[in-house]
């Protein structure tokens, strides 16, 4: 299975702009550009969107787990922090809370670094350090509100 997407760049690097659209159209024509990298721009950025690759695969992943050891999650909330630092990416923490019933609260952290060690993204991540806090939850606030 092969997965593709398509960038263009117009201009210099600190002054250009360019686009990202990939295979599946989710992504059409989103603009990038230097501001949106390093400053305050309003664009996306590609450590945005590895961040957004790397929460939705370990999410899944960890469905997959947890699913392989005979539980069902109702919910899986992950956010990706990147560290983007000196012109290289030098972090990711993961950030997940996991509603899953009859799974014992201290079973929970080995399914969940199973995931983060197995996970496609993580693995393509290898060079750099992922951190993360894993938590079950017995009810769902979602990561946005709860300001993690």
């Amino acid at each position: 299975m092969k997965r593709t997407a398509t960038a263009n760049w117009k201009g210099t690097g600190k002054e250009g702009g360019g686009k990202v659209t990939t295979q599946s159209g989710v992504i059409k024509n989103k603009k990038y550009d230097f501001r949106s990298r390093f400053e305050d721009g309003t664009y996306t950025n590609p450590e945005e969107l590895i961040a957004a690759a790397h929460a939705c695969c370990y999410s899944m992943k960890l469905s997959f787990v947890l699913g392989a050891a005979g539980f069902t999650p109702s919910r899986i909330e992950t956010k990706c922090t990147l560290t983007l630092e000196n012109g290289a990416i030098t972090g990711s923490h993961l950030v997940v809370r996991a509603k899953v019933p009859k799974l014992k609260v201290k079973d929970f952290p080995q399914y969940a670094e199973e995931a983060k060690a197995n996970c496609p993204v993580s693995k393509a991540l290898g060079a750099i350090s992922i951190s993360m806090d894993a938590q079950q939850v017995k009810s769902f606030k979602a990561l946005e509100e709860s300001g993690t």
